[in-house]
């Protein structure tokens, strides 16, 4: 029988897709179903679209579609497409059509398009392709306009790609103004940096128009997966300016029409080096692998144990507050699942709360940040910067003062910060902090994240019949925990409860499925926020068979009939039937049901029993008959003396063979006669039989003997033979007994050729039959770690070899068989050594020569696509000479780089090349240039290729460390030679370094004279190129010459000078002029660089006397020293004196008084209520409230707010013992006051 194949986890094999309309375009959706004639339904919002003038559905064949005309913003909303009982959800996004114009160049209309179910492709800069899929159909592109103000030329825009796609997002930069190439980094989210993520799933690369003058920077992504879909963000930084853009991409999920190939999902790729390494988009282990099913699986525990179990990784911290902040409604589900948030709702309250806008603050220099983040047990530093470091500083956790308590809270105060730390925090420390001082507060919300959930006991695979019960048992590590479950990648929800039933029970989670049908066949995962786990479910037909059928029996007389039958399956029950009437149990006639074996015992058979009996398996088609025949004994007159005579033929049977069933009984009646009577003796192997008891044993009645063996065995086959002797004679006979019994176990199978989800299972034929020809075999095979065996065949095996398929890539199985005879089925084989199945890695890729020499060849090239479970053992290479079949091994055994110099080869040999990749399973299709190699050097002529940055003149300073690099091409390597002003360079002032494909010149410490005009020229034979390269070595300059003062007049003076006699190497940019008032001598800066040499200073101050200096600036800085003014420059006073007048100041003291009195009130229990008044006074009184006289400052059930004199007590769910008299008492320098007012508590009936 072949292995049973799974049916599609969906209906659709052609799903709609969320689309964007233009309003008033027209939209269709187009849905494709695996059968003819399904009926589908399609729904708007859960409501049954109706066809109309407004809508048109459409049905032809399997291809169903939607077309909504004019669409409006009415229409943009949630729709669905039923078949049976799948269902696909998408949604219509309306955009208005103004907008649209807008984006579009003057120059280019906006064309209207139909929208179909295929989404569109991104705009301008996203380009995709799609591999192994549906290709996405795209809109035409359109230019994106120049940014006027930003940096880009143009942005990457929104994006969508299919399951296993490629799309590439692409940002332009104007680099004719910039002097450095513009930095340009790519995000997903706001806090994943895509630099460490490059490898298999992601490329980026950046490149130079020279015509354009643009930077082109690309992102590209490379089979995408679910996990990719979500916002991006470029930013671009250039000397002075800095921009940056976000965009989305969206992916959908792949249509599936046949088996679903869960291979790719146990894949790994190894690391490279240079800028592309293989890693996960989203996730990265320390050695850079990528294993994705999840995702995760990387260590050789959880590989021997189940390649579809937990997987874990270090994962980038996540700030889940931004996440929500950021996230529609619709998400907060996934969300709380995802990261482990067991109180959403609280967490979306304090969300709304930290929206609100703080007021500027003056007491504090930097305010607590809005939101925190802290995985349990890990420690967190909240840190604040006042403005005055002697204020005193609270810190509130609740609104409750946190006392410090040994190493649980620590306050840190350093200069003007202050710092609350909070070592191993717990559950409990989710909550709302406060930094107060004086009246100032500054809020944060802290959340502490529970550490994810494990799978600790993985799920088992299940093969059962249709209509049994499936119950899927999983255990994880937190009670309680949140789980999914998926059938073939789709979630199952509570819309399917009528089919699936979903229990807990504490850290177990169960999926139960009561009556499996063909269409349950799949993959079932369970999901965690910290792994997942997947088993398989094959439902077969029930098919029974029959190992043992009923047989005709011929009884005598008060003897015993049993009638006996074995079925495949030990809980089918069943009925018998006599003459076609059901068979009622009683003392003497017994229903037995052990195991697959079925009996129906008659004890005292009389004439009255004599019918046709049948058994009928319950829900089968078969009927099992046999006829039970009574044997009449006729006495006849006999004379006498008759010798004896056994009538062995009286039954119609050939005694020569009787064949009996171990473990049966048999009973041989052997009619005699013989006058007088006979004595009768029973001899096996001339071994005389008579024992009256005992497991065989002789009885003797009249007319007749019995030879009785309970539970044969398979010592009990021989020949017997009865002997008969009386005074007339004697007489014999022979009979045969043969006992049949199920086969013994076959020998432990022997598992070979052993493939990636394959293997061929080779056994030997059992030792002994148990006496009749094997009929087959059955076969399973379970986990190694697992006790659940998985039958693989449902019809007997002929052959003694089987090819195994349909097992998982990196999980251990193991294998044993069954032997069938007529009898039965044998006991199990010992379980073969335990194998895994694999497969040699895919070939290497990109395998090019990099280099040619003499007697030297590079070759280069990069790990292979696929390696699989049996990871990378290394490299083979070999090398055929033209001409010539050998292939010649390169290296002695395996290399792991991924480039190799091949030395020691003839010159002018022509040699063709090919590399494998080998790992346990063997080694992969070879990689092979296909055109041969001349090993001869190639002559190229040298050429230079000066940097940007070298072609203008290189600005240093003194004892800055200039390091130039320039690169040069040339074959062989060229000679290299540096001048400089035409004299060659001494090693001992400058360094040089030259290698096959550069030239470093390196100053360790700049000085003045290293300036000059330094020429490299790179020689080859009588070919050479040569390039100039200025350098210009700047110090600090002098101080201004001749400083004077010119001029005094009022407020004024004027000064003049002259520019320095040493400029420091570099033009003077301008001049810095201070005073200082005679009395401080406190310097103040007056102008910055000021480019004249002569300068008036105004605002002077009457009566005060100046000095002044002057400090000369380059591109270096200011000068060292500053050239002072030699005299001073006295504001001469002018004018009378004014004498202000003396006030008496004013007392604005006063006693607190009430403004607002306190209300009686009556509050229901269980609810919070509040008592509020308002006070005035001078200075600020103190505040204390009192419940029957008692001072409630210490209570943690009472909240104390006071702002702008409005004072209120919170009472946290009050209950009738808070009912009471309650009072307000203010106090100050003064005076003091009270209020009082009453409050009862109702308990609702």
């Amino acid at each position: 029988m072949p292995e049973p194949t799974k049916k599609p986890a969906s209906a659709f094999i052609r799903k709609p897709k969320t689309t964007d309309a233009i309003a008033g375009d027209v939209a269709v959706f187009e849905a494709e179903t695996e059968k003819t004639g399904i009926k589908v339904k399609w729904q708007r919002n859960g409501t049954e679209i109706i066809a109309s003038g407004k809508y048109v559905i459409k049905s032809e064949g399997n291809k169903h579609s939607l077309t909504i005309n004019n669409v409006g913003k009415e229409d943009e909303a949630a729709y669905a497409v039923i078949a049976g009982s799948s269902k696909v959800k998408f949604e219509l996004k309306v955009k208005e059509s103004a907008k649209t114009e807008e984006v579009l160049p003057p120059e280019i209309s906006s064309p209207k398009a139909t929208i179909s179910n295929v989404p569109a492709g991104p705009e301008a800069e996203a380009t995709h392709d799609s591999k192994g899929s549906e290709a996405l159909s795209t809109e035409p592109q359109q230019e994106t306009p120049a940014d006027p103000i930003g940096v880009f030329v143009s942005r990457p825009q929104d994006g969508e790609v299919t399951v296993g796609g490629n799309i590439t997002f692409t940002a332009r930069v104007a680099g004719e103004s910039l002097l450095k190439k513009p930095v340009v980094k790519w995000f997903k989210g706001k806090w994943m940096d895509l630099a460490s993520k490059v490898g298999k799933h992601l490329q980026l690369h950046e490149s130079y128009d020279r015509n354009n003058k643009v930077y082109v920077f690309e992102m590209n992504i490379i089979e995408a997966k679910m996990t990719y879909a979500g916002g991006y963000r470029c930013e671009a930084t250039t000397k002075g300016k800095f921009d940056s853009c976000n965009f989305n991409l969206v992916v959908h999920e792949a249509p599936t029409t046949g088996d679903t190939d869960f291979r790719p999902a146990f894949r790994r790729t190894s690391t490279m080096g240079g800028k592309r390494m293989t890693s996960a988009l989203g996730s990265a282990d320390d050695d850079g692998k990528d294993l994705d099913f999840s995702a995760l699986l990387k260590k050789s525990f959880l590989r021997s144990v189940n390649r579809s179990e937990t997987k874990t990784g270090s994962q980038p911290e996540v700030d889940v507050w931004e996440i929500l902040r950021h996230a529609p409604p619709s998400e907060y589900e996934k969300i709380a699942f995802q990261y482990g948030i067991t109180d959403l709702r609280g967490m979306l309250k304090r969300l709304k709360r930290m929206k609100k806008e703080e007021k500027k603050s003056t007491a504090f220099l930097k305010r607590l940040d809005p939101a925190y983040q802290i995985g349990k047990g890990q420690k967190i530093k909240l840190m604040v910067e006042l403005a005055n470091p002697d204020d005193e500083v609270k810190w509130l956790k609740n609104g409750q003062e946190i006392q410090a308590s040994g190493s649980r809270y620590i306050f840190e105060a350093v200069g003007n910060k202050r710092f609350l730390t909070i070592n191993n925090c717990s559950l409990a420390d989710d909550a709302a902090y406060q930094c107060v001082i004086g009246e100032e507060k500054s809020f944060t919300e802290l959340f502490v994240r529970e550490p994810p959930v494990l799978i600790t006991h993985p799920l088992e695979d299940h093969v059962v019949m249709v209509g049994e019960r499936v119950e899927f048992e999983v255990e994880v590590s937190e009670e309680g925990a949140a789980v999914k479950w998926e059938k073939d990648g789709v979630e199952l929800t509570r819309e399917e409860t009528f089919k699936y039933r979903f229990k807990k029970d504490g850290k177990k989670h169960y999926l139960i499925i009561n009556e499996t049908s063909k269409e349950d066949n799949g993959h079932y995962k369970v999901k965690t926020n910290g792994g997942e786990s997947i088993a398989e479910l094959i439902v077969q037909e029930k098919k029974l068979e029959v190992y043992q059928s009923i047989a005709d029996l011929t009884v005598k007389a008060r003897d015993q009939a049993v009638f006996k039958c074995e079925v495949s399956d030990e809980n089918v029950k069943g009925i018998w039937l006599k003459n076609g009437i059901e068979v009622i149990p009683n003392e003497r006639i017994k229903i037995s049901h052990i195991g697959r074996i079925h009996k129906l015992t008659i004890d005292d058979v009389t004439p009255e029993d004599e019918a046709d009996y049948s058994f009928v398996p319950e829900g089968f088609a078969y009927n099992l008959s046999a006829h039970l025949r009574f044997l009449e004994i006729k006495i006849d007159f006999v004379p006498r003396h008759e010798p004896p005579k056994i009538h062995l033929d009286c039954m119609g049977q050939t005694p020569d063979t009787i064949i009996v069933v171990a473990g049966n009984k048999l009973r041989l009646d052997v009619p005699i006669s013989g006058d007088p009577t006979p004595t009768v003796i029973w001899q096996k192997v001339n071994k005389i039989l008579a024992e009256p008891e005992g497991r065989v044993r002789v009885e003797m009645y009249e007319g007749h003997c019995v030879f009785t063996i309970e539970g044969a065995e398979k010592e009990d086959e021989g020949v017997y033979r009865v002997m008969l002797k009386n005074p007339a004679g004697e007489d014999t006979a022979d009979i045969t007994v043969k006992v049949i019994d199920v086969p013994d176990p076959p020998e432990a199978p022997q598992i070979t050729n052993i493939g990636e989800d394959n293997c061929t299972v080779h056994w030997q034929p059992p030792k002994y039959d148990g006496g009749q020809p094997v009929l087959g075999y059955v076969l399973e095979r379970k986990k190694k770690k697992s006790y659940r065996w998985m039958r693989l065949n449902f019809d007997l095996l002929k052959d003694l070899s089987y090819e195994a398929k349909r097992m998982i890539e990196g999980v251990v199985y193991e294998m044993r068989i069954y032997a069938v005879n007529s009898v039965g089925m044998s006991r199990p084989s010992p379980a073969s050594q335990p194998f895994m199945p694999i497969a040699p890695p895919s070939e290497p890729t990109h395998f090019v020569v990099e280099d040619v020499s003499d007697t030297s060849v590079t070759l280069k090239w990069r790990p292979p696509e696929r390696i699989g479970a049996g990871g990378l053992d290394g490299y083979n290479i070999e090398y055929c000479k033209e001409g010539s079949t050998e292939w010649i091994p390169a290296l002695h055994g395996l290399t792991e780089r991924t480039s190799m110099l091949l030395k020691d080869l003839v010159t002018g040999e022509k040699l063709y090349f090919r590399i494998t990749a080998v790992n346990i399973a063997g080694a992969s299709q070879p990689a092979v240039i296909k055109e041969p190699v001349t090993v001869r050097e190639i002559l190229q002529r040298p050429k230079i290729w000066l940097p940007r940055n070298l072609r203008q003149t290189l600005m240093k300073k003194v004892g800055d460390t200039i390091n130039i690099v320039v690169p040069f091409q040339g074959k062989p390597r060229p000679k290299v030679i540096w001048t400089k002003d035409g004299q060659v360079i001494d090693s001992k002032e400058v360094g040089i370094r030259n290698s096959n494909t550069d030239t470093i010149l390196f100053i360790r410490k700049a000085e003045r004279y290293h300036s000059g005009t330094y020429e490299v020229e790179v020689q080859i034979e009588n070919m050479s190129d040569k390039v100039a390269i200025n350098m210009q070595i700047m110090d600090r300059p002098g101080p201004p010459q001749n400083v004077k003062i010119v001029d005094v007049w009022g407020f004024n003076v004027a000064l003049e000078w002259k520019p320095p006699q040493d400029d420091g190497n570099a033009p003077i940019i301008g001049y810095t002029v201070q005073k200082a008032d005679k009395k401080t001598m406190e310097w103040y800066t007056v102008f910055e660089h000021y480019r004249r040499t002569n300068c008036v200073i105004s605002e002077l101050i009457m009566g005060n006397e100046y000095y002044f200096r002057i400090f000369s600036e380059n591109l270096y800085g200011l000068s060292e020293n500053a050239t002072t003014t030699k005299n001073s420059a006295h504001i001469k006073k002018t004018g009378t004196v004014y004498k202000s007048p003396n006030y008496k100041e004013h007392d604005f003291s006063e006693a607190p008084r009430f403004t607002h009195s306190l209300s009686d009130r009556s509050v229901v229990a269980g609810y919070n209520a509040t008592l509020s008044c308002a006070v005035r006074g001078n200075p600020k009184p103190k505040i204390f409230w009192f419940k029957n006289k008692v001072d409630l400052s210490g209570d943690a059930k009472y909240r104390m707010f006071s702002k702008h004199g409005v004072l209120t007590l919170e009472i946290r769910k009050p209950s009738p013992f808070d009912a009471g008299l309650y009072t307000c008492k203010a106090v100050n320098e003064s005076g003091e006051a009270e209020i009082e007012c009453r409050l009862d508590v109702r308990v609702p009936q």
